[in-house]
């Protein structure tokens, strides 16, 4: 998979930059075979690479003291304060500090744009239906909340478990699915993973099965849950999406997160949303 990823950044011109992740062993080997300028990020200031191309003169971003930076050699350029940056929730979507870093990079390497325009639209760049639709969408309801997101792998998934380990909420509920062109050991952790997360969780499948039986990939989904032998978690299967989203309202306690990995996302959104109207006008 690293190589067909790294033919993005084998396509830069001379003169342009490819912007790799040098906390990751196999982007960060992608520079190898590059004919273009390379920049970096990473989550670690101290990072030993960042901290080498920094000595060699090379652009980078990092996450520091609170702070998405901008480095070039001995000096910084501290863009934001994360706690300031929607996307991130204050910090607890660490994917989404992950994210801005390459983001600012590329859009500071562009030269025409100032610290102050990236800065802004940091601030403007809401996880919302309307801009991320899908990316940690949070509806919240007069007794509970509802978390929406596309996690469908299991480094997504991971991810939004981390996540929604550090939202208030409880009990925590998953809506799960798994994806029928991954491999039966990527569908297990995704069942692993939500085990170790989630109080009580739902099954549900997409509309495209993507070569696999609804019944082979639950099979493998509560293989991976009954992996975890330190609670018994409560599992209901729902083949469709919105009997899913919709037995999670109905049997909602108060002070629930549940969590949604959606499929299709526009209709999941506008149900969510439905009920939302619905309470508000009550």
């Amino acid at each position: 998979m690293a190589k067909v990823k790294a033919v993005v950044p084998e396509t830069v011109k001379k003169n342009g930059f490819a912007i790799l992740n040098a906390d990751d062993d196999l982007v960060y080997e992608m520079r190898k075979n590059l004919h273009c300028n390379i920049a970096l990020f990473s989550m670690n200031e101290n990072n030993p690479r960042i901290q080498k191309h920094s000595k060699q003169g090379g652009f980078s971003a990092v996450y520091e003291n609170g702070y998405v930076t901008i480095m070039k050699g001995a000096w910084k350029i501290r863009v934001e304060k994360v706690a300031n940056i929607p996307i991130t929730y204050g910090g607890k979507a660490t994917h989404n500090i992950m994210n801005t870093l390459p983001a600012i990079l590329a859009t500071y390497l562009y030269r025409n744009i100032t610290v102050e325009d990236i800065r802004q639209s940091l601030q403007t760049f809401t996880p919302s239906p309307n801009q991320t639709p899908g990316r940690l969408n949070l509806f919240e309801f007069k007794h509970f909340k509802f978390l929406v997101d596309y996690a469908h792998n299991p480094a997504g998934m991971q991810l939004l478990c981390d996540f929604v380990e550090k939202m208030d909420g409880t009990p925590k509920v998953g809506v799960i699915s798994g994806t029928g062109d991954r491999r039966d050991e990527d569908i297990r952790e995704i069942g692993r993973i939500s085990s170790r997360y989630f109080d009580e969780i739902i099954i549900r499948q997409d509309k495209n099965l993507r070569g696999r039986s609804a019944e082979e990939i639950v099979k493998l989904l509560v293989e991976g849950i009954n992996e975890n032998k330190d609670k018994k978690i409560p599992v209901t299967i729902i083949y469709n999406e919105k009997e899913a989203i919709m037995h999670a309202y109905n049997t909602v306690k108060p002070g629930s997160l549940i969590t949604i990995m959606c499929d299709v996302v526009a209709e999941a959104l506008d149900l969510i949303k439905d009920l939302k109207e619905k309470e508000d006008k009550e």
